[in-house]
């Protein structure tokens, strides 16, 4: 089994309930909030925002429905949203990703 943490970010009044929804449908077994100042430059201009740094802990083969979720959670034209593959982790740690990211019907 692959496990993976994909990091995410979003306006500050999205985050939460990014989160809360990747929990819920067991797509991630946890989800970091944490803030952050981003500067980028979109469409010519440079940006100076708050934004949220979101980085759910999950397993690889969840990141589309991931993507999914936050696509439709998310007013960014392009979000990021981005998958980083654990090579290692403390065996209880990626036990409990296991148990709390199975997805029921």
């Amino acid at each position: 089994m692959g496990y993976a943490d994909v990091y995410i970010t979003a306006k500050p009044k999205e985050a939460k309930k990014i989160a809360k929804e990747l929990v819920k449908k067991k797509l991630a077994a946890c989800v970091n909030i944490i803030p952050c100042r981003s500067i980028y430059s979109w469409k010519g201009k440079i940006f100076d925002e708050k934004e949220r740094v979101l980085i759910a802990k999950t397993k690889s083969s969840l990141f589309k429905d991931i993507e999914k979720t936050v696509k439709q959670l998310c007013s960014y034209d392009v979000p990021c949203i981005l998958l980083s593959r654990i090579e290692k982790g403390n065996l209880p740690y990626l036990k409990w990703i296991e148990e709390e990211t199975k997805v029921t019907s």
